[in-house]
């Protein structure tokens, strides 16, 4: 009986690991319930996960699942993992909750920390106080996994239960690495990075290991904090130089790179791709395209891109967004261009006509920019997002058809936002439409009121311009009573491999009396010079 049952355990994985359509498992099913094992949970869970993974084909896996009068737990966390990763975080939870409702199976640790991923999604404010009371009751309140489960479900809330995750946390009496990288990875979704930060350097040295620090440089790239980005990645490579980067970590440098435009130190990264491995990975191919396209470097991202082995959809956004960052229109339209006619039939997507009308934007190219918002809506049906309608009227208010502008704004499905407004405003400074700039700083307050410094002050100039001083006298009166300020300007240099930023207003650079000293000198140089000159004349 028993050699029996292990032929027949070794006969359906033989069928499933060769089995590649629905009809094929179908048959194999049938097989099984003409021997008496249609309701055997070994095979069932074989056949839904065989559903879920590789066919990956939900309804017949729960299909498979209703089948059944009494499914364990085995069963349950198969069906609801896979809701959880499609998502489907509504099903997941209902499944869930009929599951114990009905006392049909007892969760265990693997059921728990797969439904604190999706309760919380289903109810927010307080879906995870929910599951951890039942943990409790459980006896899984002291178990590593579970508590790893509970303060990232904590943490991806936000807000204050970001305090309730590292509370967590600290009464863990066994942490491991994915604890304190769940941990740094929700002080890094809150924006909390100081804590992060602190938490980072707490950790022992010896149990870092490559996605713990993905988790911090990936925290910093997502916050702006770019320089840091590239300190940690520094400090990974070079200083500590245990755990090796991945395509994870390359890709975030990358990025960080590109945003601070350190083109120096991304040629050093590429070279260090190379060396390690990297250098055909399309993910790590992609990123250097971006990189060096956003450094302004275009010879070397086309490079890049024509002798990478395989490209794809991101690649050519990743040229056509680089070229119309930098106004290079022409180009990133050829670009597109190229892509359609290419051997692998790429079709665009948003993140392409978002590069296109920005190409167009810079460009001043209406009827082009015009015709690519159309043809995305008729010809590839895809609807446009806030990105699309900010690039669309910024190039109409540029071009001073703000009617048309204004036609767009009402026509919008999704509710305008601070870029939409922005855009009307900065256009009607250009064309001194005082009425619209009214507007849409009104618009602007009212989705603001912290940034009423800055639209405040475009609105005085405009004032200024067209010689309406009783009106520049008001606006800046009621920023003076509102204790309103206008953001500081911002201008940043690259020397030895650094980026050194400088604010309006702002002595805090640890060189700022040399700084100050050379540019009293420079001043003092060119007072006397314009003196000479005038004594000679």
């Amino acid at each position: 009986m028993l050699s029996s049952l292990t032929s027949l355990n070794r006969h359906v994985l033989t069928f499933l690991d060769k089995c590649s359509n629905l009809s094929h498992l179908k048959q194999l099913q049938a097989h099984l319930i003409t021997l008496g094992h249609g309701e055997t949970h070994f095979y069932a869970f074989k056949l839904i996960r065989f559903c879920t993974l590789r066919l990956r084909n939900l309804g017949y896996a729960r299909h498979v699942f209703d089948r059944f009068n009494s499914p364990n737990i085995y069963l349950y966390t198969a069906i609801i993992t896979a809701y959880a990763q499609v998502p489907d975080h509504l099903s997941a939870v209902l499944l869930y909750r009929d599951m114990v409702r009905e006392n049909r199976s007892k969760p265990n640790h693997y059921m728990f920390s797969i439904i604190l991923k999706s309760w919380p999604e289903v109810v927010r404010s307080y879906g995870v106080e929910l599951v951890q009371a039942q943990i409790v009751k459980s006896g899984f309140g002291g178990n590593p996994v579970v508590q790893t489960a509970i303060l990232d479900g904590y943490s991806r809330c936000g807000g204050a239960n970001v305090g309730l995750a590292r509370k967590v946390f600290d009464e863990m009496s066994e942490r491991n690495v994915v604890s304190w990288t769940a941990m740094i990875s929700g002080y890094a979704r809150a924006g909390q990075l100081g804590s992060a930060v602190l938490l980072f350097e707490e950790m022992p040295k010896g149990i870092r290991d490559t996605p713990f620090w993905n988790c911090i440089i990936s925290g910093c790239v997502q916050n702006g904090l770019f320089y840091e980005a590239i300190e940690f990645f520094r400090r990974m490579v070079v200083k500590e130089g245990v755990s090796r980067p991945n395509q994870g970590t390359i890709v975030c440098a990358l990025s960080a790179l590109g945003h601070n435009g350190m083109l120096q130190v991304g040629k050093c990264i590429h070279g260090y791709v190379y060396r390690i491995g990297l250098s055909l990975d399309l993910s790590v191919v992609n990123g250097l395209i971006d990189m060096y396209g956003k450094c302004g470097n275009f010879a070397k991202s086309r490079i890049v891109f024509d002798k990478s082995n395989e490209v794809n959809l991101t690649s050519w956004n990743s040229l056509i967004n680089c070229y119309a960052l930098h106004g290079r229109c022409r180009e990133a339209i050829c670009i597109f261009e190229d892509m359609l006619q290419s051997k692998d039939k790429i079709n665009p997507d948003g993140v392409t006509f978002i590069g296109l009308l920005n190409a167009c934007t810079h460009g001043g190219l209406v009827m082009e920019g015009r015709s690519y918002y159309n043809t995305m809506i008729e010809k590839y049906g895809i609807e446009p997002q806030i990105e699309h309608y900010g690039c669309l009227i910024d190039l109409l208010v540029r071009s001073g058809k703000f009617e048309e502008a204004i036609e767009v704004v009402e026509g919008m499905r999704i509710p305008p936002d601070e870029v939409i407004w922005g855009s009307l405003l900065n256009g009607s400074k250009i064309h001194r439409r005082v009425d619209i700039a009214e507007f849409a700083v009104k618009k602007l307050i009212e989705i603001n009121p912290a940034g009423n410094g800055g639209y405040s002050s475009i609105l005085a100039n405009l004032y200024g311009e067209m010689g309406k001083w009783d009106e520049v006298q008001r606006v800046r009166t009621t920023m003076s009573e509102g204790n309103v300020c206008k953001p500081g300007g911002c201008s940043w240099i690259e020397v030895e491999n650094r980026v050194h930023s400088f604010y309006s207003v702002d002595r805090s650079h640890c060189r700022t009396e040399e700084i100050y000293a050379l540019l009293g000198c420079l001043v003092d140089n060119v007072e006397t010079a314009v003196s000479l000159n005038c004594n000679v004349d």
